[in-house]
């Protein structure tokens, strides 16, 4: 007797059934035992006889009577699959062979659910034409479609991105990547297994910098860095790369998501921004701000070099008049001329930038010696030579030039810069137009002018500062008539010292002006306790410095002092030099004195002779007192051409209403020659050194 399921090619479920005879394939017991089992199985026999378990019916809602229909389960099979069903069947049914088929099957709700369905055509000896189990993967099949469908989204979502993904494994090699990130690395799109290692695909240049990304994130460390690719034919790319850990449930790095952007455009409109912010908008030169990183780069190459750089800070002379006089249009042409010479006169080495208005700046690396400089510095001065036009005038004009090198002069940018700016202004203090070098002795002179405002800040601020009183005599009878009130101060010591050690803050406007103020405000003081003791008080005189007089406020401000202090005008002289009224603020100070003549003050000219002085001009200053400099009371005993100057001087006095007094009487003989020119008061060691206050009142009580 043959067994029912006696077939090699049947599937693992179909083998598990008992074997019966055929004879009783209807027993009740073989249905039975299939009704027993989960699947829904159906049997076809060669005699057509078709059975169909009980999950079979339950779940199509056939009864058994409708199965007689050896087609009737093809009617349950959804129409998409059908044709796939078919071809599938009967390739089985010819071939004999077991078939494994996955398709929709309609219940008895009308809906279809996925069954995997396994077929068994036994061979033409048995009795069994075919057996057929389906086993439910509706759960299985949806949640893969559903997976499927996420996957599918997610791999969209990465190839619609406009960066370039790819997934990483912890060795850093290429697991996936989206299709931007193929297009980007030339792989073609039917490559769907990579494995190469991630670093080759990196320009080499930059593969330092992505190995110790790599190896931060490996460690589950997030890691950034730039890069770039030349594209053949085309611009460099720039990228944006960061690598982030993908963690496992442990919180152990898994996989590394490498995401890495084109900011190609980004880096060109920043490039451009960059010079932008770097360039002159008039010359188109470099501005002030790359200058500076230009010669910090330039002064680290020398280094490493040892070779020496020069620095030229260029500087027009008188470029203001050009504004002045034919507009800031002219001006500007000027410097658009002059910049494109200067670049264009020069190796392509050097660095030529705009520092302001009408400042130029010259980086000359690998320079050579101080003649090279000079050469190329005269160079640069010939520019301005040939001939600028602008609406049918010639634009003249001039250059200064101060310059330093690295490392002689300076160690970093800064102190060389310092250092060329005080050759230029050195030389600019004493005429325009020329080139200087700088020396040491430029910045031991600047070095000690800022020790001096430095000490005179200091003064102020501890209230050291007071007069000495120097008397002033009839040269004839020696007889006091009046006193030069000194500036004074003392040291950590107590020791006086003299204003030498702090000239430099009288051509500061603040310092001048707050020295003044203490200077006027103590022998104010000192003038009113004299008075109220019935004292009969000469006229003390009061230096002023030139810049006292630039807010054209000092008449106003000094008669408000007095008048606080009760002093009568009679007893103050004011003093001043010729430079007061050489300087560009001359009207103010003229102003000034002709206000304080009116209210009665005396003025004096101090220093007379030393400077520009004019004939012409004196009568029209108002001007009681000449003051004859000591140097040439030193002078006149041995230089006879001095001695006619001081005799000169003397002799003005009776014709122009003015009284001579003569400085730094020291010995007889400078008295006698006084007298026998003229000269009618002085003062000096010869008489009496300068005094305090309380030495002043008893020389004051004792004349």
């Amino acid at each position: 007797m043959k067994s029912l399921f006696k077939n090699k090619q049947a599937s693992p479920e179909i083998q598990d059934f008992p074997v019966l005879p055929v004879s009783r394939w209807s027993d009740t017991v073989a249905e039975n035992l299939l009704d027993a089992l989960p699947q829904l199985i159906c049997t076809k026999t060669r005699s057509q006889r078709l059975f169909c378990n009980q999950a079979m019916r339950c779940y199509t809602g056939t009864l058994a009577i409708e199965m007689n229909d050896p087609e009737f389960w093809q009617l349950y099979i959804h129409p998409e699959d059908h044709e796939y069903f078919l071809a599938q069947w009967f390739k089985g049914l010819s071939e004999l062979q077991h078939i494994e088929i996955t398709c929709r099957i309609k219940d008895s709700t009308q809906q279809y659910h996925w069954f995997s369905i396994s077929a068994v055509f036994p061979a033409m000896d048995n009795e069994l034409e075919w057996l057929i189990s389906c086993t439910d993967i509706d759960d299985q099949i949806i949640n893969q479609q559903k997976l499927a469908q996420q996957i599918s989204a997610q791999t969209q979502m990465l190839d619609a991105s406009v960066d370039c993904i790819k997934l990483l494994s912890q060795k850093g090699q290429v697991i996936s990547i989206n299709q931007p990130g193929r297009e980007a690395l030339g792989i073609s799109h039917d490559v769907t297994s990579f494995g190469m290692p991630w670093l080759n695909l990196l320009a080499p240049h930059v593969r330092k910098n992505g190995q110790r990304a790599l190896q931060a994130a490996a460690q589950g460390k997030k890691a950034r860095f730039d890069g770039i690719t030349q594209v053949e034919n085309g611009n460099p790319q720039y990228w944006d790369n960061i690598l982030t850990p993908i963690l496992n449930h442990e919180g152990l790095p898994q996989n590394i998501l490498c995401v890495s952007r084109d900011v190609s455009e980004q880096r060109i409109t920043a490039e451009k921004l960059h010079q932008l912010n770097e360039r002159d908008d008039l010359t188109g030169l470099y501005n002030r701000r790359a200058f500076k990183k230009l010669l910090s780069k330039t002064l680290q190459q020398s280094k490493r070099n040892t070779t020496s750089t020069a620095l030229l800070l260029l500087d027009l002379d008188y470029f203001k008049h050009i504004n002045d006089a034919m507009g800031y249009v002219a001006g500007d042409h000027l410097l658009r001329v002059l910049g494109k010479r200067l670049k264009n006169c020069l190796d392509s080495n050097a660095y030529v930038s705009r520092l302001g208005s009408d400042e130029f700046s010259i980086i000359l690396p690998e320079t050579g010696d101080d003649q090279d400089i000079l050469n190329i510095a005269a160079k640069l001065q010939k520019q301005l030579d040939l001939p600028i036009r602008y609406n049918g005038q010639f634009l003249n004009g001039s250059m200064s030039i101060g310059y330093a090198v690295y490392p002689r002069d300076a160690k970093d940018s800064s102190a060389l810069l310092k250092c060329a700016d005080i050759a230029l202004n050195n030389l600019k203090s004493g005429g325009r137009g020329g080139i200087q070098m700088f020396s040491q002795s430029m910045l031991d002179v600047l070095e000690e002018s800022a020790r001096q405002l430095i000490l005179a800040r200091q003064l102020i601020r501890d209230n050291s500062i007071f007069p000495f009183y120097q008397p002033k005599v009839r040269l004839k009878d020696k007889k006091l008539v009046g006193f030069e009130a000194l500036l004074r101060w003392r040291d950590e010591h107590g020791d006086v010292q003299l204003p030498s050690r702090i000239y430099k803050s009288f051509q500061d406007y603040d310092l001048a002006t707050r020295i003044s103020e203490k200077m006027q405000t103590s022998v104010f003081q000192d003038i009113a306790q004299w008075l109220k003791q019935d004292t009969k008080v000469l006229p003390v005189s009061i230096n002023a410095a030139p810049v006292e007089f630039l807010r054209d406020n000092y008449a106003e401000t000094l008669l408000k002092r007095m008048q606080f202090y009760k002093i009568p005008p009679e007893l103050i002289e004011i003093e001043i030099t010729e430079l007061s009224l050489a300087e560009g603020g001359a009207s103010y100070v003229i102003r000034a004195l002709n206000l304080l003549k009116k209210a009665g003050l005396r003025i004096s000219l101090d220093d007379f002779g030393t400077g520009h002085s004019s004939l012409t001009r004196l009568k029209d200053y108002p001007v009681d007192c000449l003051k004859i400099d000591r140097s040439f009371v030193v002078g006149m005993q041995n230089d006879p051409s001095i001695l006619a100057i001081v005799r000169a001087i003397s002799q003005l006095g009776p014709g122009m209403s003015l009284d001579i007094l003569a400085e730094g009487i020291e010995v007889t003989e400078q008295l006698n020659t006084l007298i026998d020119c003229d000269c009618h008061i002085g003062q000096g060691f010869y008489f009496y050194q300068p005094m305090s206050s309380s030495d002043a009142l008893q020389l004051l009580q004792k004349n």
